[in-house]
């Protein structure tokens, strides 16, 4: 997974911030692995994560969705969101090795 993701967008949908780092058109299909999903939760409880498979088989993050409650505005979803990465990016080094 590339660790150096930057915010492409961040939009505000009812009670969470969308905070997108790759256009959802790069993968057939988004969905949450149960391990991310967990590790979202523990890093900031009500977060999600939408990640894409790669033609590698690669894992790959699309966008996190940061409970509008848990932070103060945009530009704090979205260093949240980029903690939320940094975990399961050093998740799936710790994996694979």
């Amino acid at each position: 997974m590339t660790s150096q993701l930057t915010v492409k967008a961040v939009e505000e949908h009812g009670d969470h911030y969308h905070v997108q780092f790759r256009d959802a058109d790069e993968f057939d299909d988004l969905e949450t692995p149960d391990w991310a999903r967990e590790l979202a939760e523990s890093e900031l409880p009500g977060s999600d994560v939408r990640m894409g498979l790669e033609e590698s088989d690669e894992w790959r993050i699309q966008s996190v969705r940061v409970p509008v409650t848990a932070v103060d505005g945009e530009g704090d979803a979205s260093r949240k969101a980029l903690q939320v990465v940094t975990l399961i990016n050093d998740h799936e080094m710790f994996d694979s090795e």
